[in-house]
């Protein structure tokens, strides 16, 4: 997929018996590029910027995956942002899609882990020990129990919007993958809803996994509804996850295209616990320490309108700052 330029929906052509090398680039932070830049290096296409980004082809590789998912970032440090969530979303298109059909697909590994000097790379930590948004997604992605969802929307049938306007099929199907040694039992619960988050319509299946073995769900077909008008919720909640569950979205259009509501979010602390409040739907939340780093127990994560916790693991900061993609763009 990145050496080929195709999109991230290419991952579901194929169902690889064990898939042993693939990636992704980024840049790291605003704060590590800080330690090789001066101000005046900070644009990527910089000579210090390409120095340190050892893929002679990848920059305009990353500006390209850019221009078909996000809108152009208002700044250096959003564009940073916005190239980590474009490696996450790439990763976790494949390794989902690969779990929900395990039994053909036994395994997968991530290229690559870390870095050895502080630079643009497939890294999901970077030289000094900042977790990028990939190692974030992909502790959700490779967790024991799963809920994932294979959406059909613009992405699959009308890539451009510049095609001819005729209606398209709008679908989410949902897979429960259980890589545990026992049997697994809850309930996938979902919500189609407005950019502001308001429900528009919901539903509840109950459904068990097998030991080592991944369970497909009917599909849900959403037609009827306008593509830049909705976006599908799912969590799954019983054995083998958070309490109450962990919430993911998809999209039935490039977020670029999707008129996202400003969720407003606050950053709020309790001793070790970070409280992230949002008034709408707010996509990929990044916190930030922004006087010192931490590593928290999740982060870049989907919010529908309401609070999410998380706890600081390591590190600490007086300051925190939070940012969505409602954030990329002005």
């Amino acid at each position: 997929m990145w050496h080929g330029n195709k999109p991230f929906t290419e991952y579901r052509k194929y169902r690889f018996r064990f898939l042993s090398e693939f990636g992704f680039q980024s840049f790291p932070c605003l704060k590590t590029v800080e330690t090789y830049t001066l101000p005046g290096d900070r644009n990527i296409f910089s000579r210090i910027m390409e120095m340190h980004q050892r893929n002679r082809a990848a920059n305009g590789k990353i500006l390209n995956y850019l221009s078909a998912t996000y809108r152009y970032p208002k700044d250096f440090d959003s564009l940073l942002y916005a190239s980590q969530l474009l490696q996450a979303e790439a990763i976790r298109y494949g390794v989902e899609h690969f779990r929900r059909y395990r039994g053909q697909c036994m395994g997968a590994v991530v290229w690559q882990l870390n870095d050895i000097w502080p630079v643009a790379s497939w890294s999901g930590i970077d030289y000094f020990g900042r977790w990028k948004a990939l190692h974030y997604a992909e502790k959700r992605m490779f967790a024991p129990v799963l809920l994932s969802c294979e959406e059909t929307g613009e992405l699959s049938e009308r890539p451009y919007c510049i095609a001819e306007p005729t209606p398209i099929r709008k679908a989410a199907r949902l897979c429960l993958s259980n890589e545990t040694m026992t049997q697994v039992r809850g309930r996938a619960c979902w919500e189609l809803r407005s950019p502001a988050g308001e429900v528009l319509v919901s539903g509840q299946q109950e459904v068990e996994a097998g030991p080592l073995s991944s369970v497909w769900l009917e599909e849900l077909d959403f037609s009827e509804y306008d593509e830049l008008g909705v976006y599908f919720s799912y969590r799954f909640v019983g054995q083998g996850c958070e309490e109450g569950g962990e919430t993911s979205t998809v999209l039935f259009t490039a977020p670029k295209h999707f008129p996202f509501a400003d969720p407003q979010l606050v950053c709020t602390r309790e001793g070790n616990r970070l409280t992230v409040t949002a008034r709408a739907y707010a996509r990929l939340v990044e916190i930030q320490g922004v006087d010192g780093d931490v590593k928290l127990s999740d982060n870049y994560f989907d919010m529908n309108p309401g609070s999410r916790s998380v706890v600081i693991l390591e590190g600490d900061a007086s300051d925190f700052r939070v940012r969505s993609v409602y954030d990329i763009a002005d």
